[in-house]
C-alpha cells in the first residue's frame, strides 16, 4: 500500500495532522493499535482539555469543532491559583481581552470522536484500526512502515503514539523523562454550589487539587498525590470517597458526589532528544509530553501539527516532497523554539508548587501575592492562556 504520508497513532494529534494534510491535497494512512469500535465511540477517560482559542481554530478549520455537542463545551471565564489555605489567590480573567472566555473545557473523548468522525468523511484518509506497527524502514527516497495486515510506503512517516512512544524508541530517538513520583486521579464530581465557570488550581500542603468547571453543575476533579494514596482513593467505596474529597477541597463547593468513573495517570513529563529523523517526525506527546500544571500539553500538540502542516505545504510548493530534509529541519527548529522554554518553565513550576518543605511553601505564597500585583505579568500569562495564534 502507498500513500503520501503515514501516521502512527490516531489520538487527537494524529487525527488532526491527518485532516490538515488531507486538506492540503495529500493522501494519508493512519495506523492505530486500538480496535475500530474504540475509535468510533471512545470511552470517557476523565480528562477535560482546556483548549486555547488557537486550538479551537485548529479544530474548527479541521471540521471537528462543529461535531462537538454544545453541551460538551464549557467556557472558562476565570482561573484562580491558590496555595495553602486562606492565602491570597492569583487570578486571571477575560477583562479587557475582548473574548468571552479564557478558553474552553471539552472532554478528551469528545474531541477524539469528533476528529475521527470528520476523518472518516475524507476521501484522502484511510484509517486502519487494530493494527500493530512493528517498525519504520528507511528506503532512501521513501519510508516503509511495517505493520500487521500490510506494509505502507510513503514519503514521510509521523509518530503520534504517545509520550512513551515505541516507534520513537525503535527509531533510535531518546527522550528526557522527568518522573514527578506522583499520580493523578481524575473524575467528575457534581456539587450543590455553582462554579461560575471558574477553574481552581490549589497547591495545598501534601496535595495538589484542580477543579475544572464543566456544564451541568459539576466540575472535573484532578487530584495529585503519592501513588499509594491515589490507589486507595481509586478503589474507595463511593460514599466514603465523596466525604474524603469534600474534606480535601474544604467544602468550598458544598455537598459533592462522584458522577463518573475514576481514572489514574502517573505524572511523567517527556521531551524527545530530536523531533525528526530521515523522513520521520514526532508530534503530540511523542515529541513533548507536558506536566498538566499549565494545561498546555494538548494545545502544544495541536500547535505542533499545525507547524508541521505549514512546513509540509511549503515543501510541496517547492519540490513536491512532504518529507524532505528542509521540511523536517524547519519543523524541528520552530517546534523546539515554541516548546523548550515552556517545558523547562513548567517543570520548574511543578517542582516549586508540589514540594512541601518550608522554603518552597514560603516562596510560592510570596510569589503568588507578588505576581497578582504585577499587571504586565498577569497580562502576559492571560495572553498565553487565551492564545489567539494563527493557524495554517
Amino acid at each position: 500500500m502507498r500513500s503520501d504520508v503515514t501516521i502512527i497513532g490516531s489520538g487527537p494529534a494524529g487525527l488532526a495532522t491527518a485532516l490538515s494534510l488531507e486538506s492540503a491535497g495529500l493522501s494519508v494512512t493512519v495506523l492505530e493499535r486500538a480496535p475500530q469500535a474504540a475509535l468510533a465511540e471512545p470511552a470517557f477517560d476523565g480528562r477535560e482539555i482546556a483548549l486555547t482559542h488557537h486550538s479551537v481554530s485548529v479544530l474548527r478549520n479541521a471540521g471537528a469543532w462543529a461535531r462537538i455537542p454544545p453541551v460538551g463545551i464549557s467556557p472558562l471565564r476565570e482561573a484562580r491559583v491558590e496555595t495553602g489555605r486562606h492565602n491570597h489567590p492569583l487570578t486571571f480573567d477575560t477583562n479587557g481581552q475582548g473574548v468571552e472566555a479564557l478558553g474552553y473545557l471539552v472532554s478528551n473523548h469528545m474531541i477524539r470522536q469528533a476528529l475521527y468522525e470528520e476523518a472518516m468523511t475524507r476521501p484522502g484518509i484511510v484509517i486502519r484500526a487494530g493494527v500493530a506497527t512493528r517498525r519504520v524502514r528507511d528506503e532512501g527516497e521513501s519510508v516503509t512502515v511495517l505493520a500487521e495486515g500490510g506494509d505502507v510506503t510513503s514519503r514521510l512517516a509521523i509518530a503520534a503514539d504517545g509520550r512513551f512512544s515505541e516507534i520513537r524508541r525503535l527509531q533510535g530517538i531518546g527522550a528526557i523523562v522527568h518522573d514527578f513520583h506522583r499520580t493523578m486521579l481524575v473524575c467528575r464530581m457534581a456539587h450543590e454550589s455553582p462554579h461560575h465557570h471558574v477553574a481552581l488550581q490549589w497547591f495545598d500542603d501534601g496535595q495538589t487539587v484542580a477543579l475544572l468547571p464543566v456544564n451541568g453543575g459539576a466540575s472535573s476533579l484532578v487530584l495529585t498525590l503519592p501513588p499509594e494514596q491515589i490507589e486507595a482513593l481509586r478503589t474507595m467505596e463511593r460514599e466514603q470517597f465523596n466525604e474524603n474529597i469534600m474534606a480535601r477541597v474544604g467544602n468550598r463547593l458544598g455537598a459533592m458526589r462522584l458522577v463518573s468513573t475514576r481514572h489514574v495517570y502517573p505524572l511523567r513529563a517527556v521531551y524527545a532528544h530530536r523531533f525528526t529523523a530521515r523522513r520521520f517526525a514526532l508530534i503530540g506527546d511523542a515529541a513533548v509530553g507536558m506536566h498538566p500544571i499549565t494545561a498546555h500539553g494538548f494545545n502544544l500538540g495541536l500547535k505542533g501539527q499545525d507547524v508541521l502542516a505549514q512546513e509540509i505545504a511549503a515543501g510541496m510548493a517547492r519540490d513536491g516532497d512532504p518529507g524532505s530534509a528542509a521540511v523536517l529541519r524547519r519543523f524541528s527548529m520552530r517546534h523546539r523554539l515554541t516548546t523548550a522554554p515552556l517545558f523547562a518553565a513548567t517543570n520548574g513550576i511543578a517542582t516549586l508548587y508540589t514540594r512541601d518543605e518550608s522554603p518552597f511553601r514560603y516562596l510560592r505564597r510570596a510569589g503568588l501575592r507578588a505576581a497578582d500585583s504585577l499587571a504586565p505579568f498577569k497580562a502576559a500569562v492571560t495572553n498565553m492562556l487565551i492564545d489567539r495564534g494563527k493557524t495554517a
